[in-house]
């Protein structure tokens, strides 16, 4: 973890797009905001109530995205990919305004919000940041899909696997240092789906605005993609950018050891909400010194805030 200081954007970015379940255009803006502020969303088309917070709590509905809603209704759906490339990057405050109420899928991955976030540049405050250290591990299983989260030294580790009955996907494996690795193959990685299960989607009213431009569609052994496949572990590591976002709506960063097999949104969310439900299996703490030490262990330079 290199940056010990909260950080924000320096100047304000705009996105243009579709939704890729509602298929509506829309345009999100995202502004520079203070230290401690956070990450908010405010939906510009609606003209009250209309501030709605990332958070384990509000999140709505984790069935094929994250949707996150206030106690006024007011939604904010498929967010995992933005909220993926703020955590990647080290963005701990954000205020973004929306005009509608989905995030722009834009290529399906959280390429083009890392692009243009570090065009613009990250601005560095004197603000220490704060960190949710994992103090024991929780567990969260559904039938053959689990997931859970175990105390780590110094870093976020993701080991994630999903298993496809499709040969092309087929079993993908992938272990992430979160904070020092090299994320560009997570950031890049575009969501898929199965050429045989659009007309279901579409029927359900999702995937309205999806198309080759922002997925990878998956027929028997073949991509239908002019572009294929942008790394050798796209489909898993997709999986794990998804699985980024959806952790930050804990509200920081998280030292901790992470292992999922065939998880997504909803799996993530379960397992968070559980983790928060004991204060004794997590501590809040804001970082004291400017270079982050050895182990997190040694707490004669941290505060407990929890």
């Amino acid at each position: 973890m290199s940056r010990l200081s909260q950080n924000t954007i320096k100047k304000s970015i705009k996105f243009d797009g579709i939704g890729l379940h509602s298929g509506k255009k829309v345009s999100m803006t995202l502004n520079p905001a203070k230290p401690n502020t956070g990450i908010y969303f405010k939906r510009v088309d609606i003209n009250k109530n209309n501030i709605v917070i990332p958070n384990v709590y509000n999140v709505s509905s984790a069935s094929f995205c994250t949707t996150i809603t206030n106690d006024n209704g007011v939604s904010v759906s498929t967010i995992e990919h933005l909220m993926g490339a703020l955590f990647g990057l080290g963005i701990d405050n954000a205020f973004i305004e929306i005009n509608n109420k989905e995030v722009p899928i834009l290529d399906g991955s959280a390429r083009i919000f890392v692009e243009e976030i570090l065009k613009v540049g990250i601005q560095t405050s004197d603000v220490p940041i704060k960190i949710i250290k994992i103090e024991k591990e929780v567990k969260h299983q559904e039938k053959h899909k689990t997931i859970s989260i175990k105390p780590s030294k110094i870093s976020l580790e993701v080991d994630f696997e999903i298993k496809y009955a499709n040969e092309l996907i087929s079993n993908q494996r992938n272990v992430v240092d979160m904070y020092k690795s090299n994320l560009t193959d997570i950031f890049n990685s575009r969501t898929f789906c199965l050429y045989e299960d659009i007309e279901k989607l579409r029927s359900s009213n999702l995937a309205l605005g999806g198309s080759l431009d922002n997925a990878i569609v998956v027929k028997d052994n073949e991509i239908l993609n002019k572009e294929k496949l942008r790394n050798e572990k796209e489909f898993v590591n997709h999986k794990i950018l998804d699985c980024l976002g959806d952790l930050y709506l804990s509200g920081y960063r998280i030292i901790g050891n992470i292992k999922c097999s065939q998880g997504g949104h909803s799996l993530t969310n379960q397992l968070l909400r559980k983790l928060f439900s004991d204060n004794n299996n997590f501590s809040v703490i804001e970082i004291g010194e400017k270079v982050i030490p050895n182990t997190i262990l040694n707490r004669s330079h941290l505060r407990s805030i929890a």
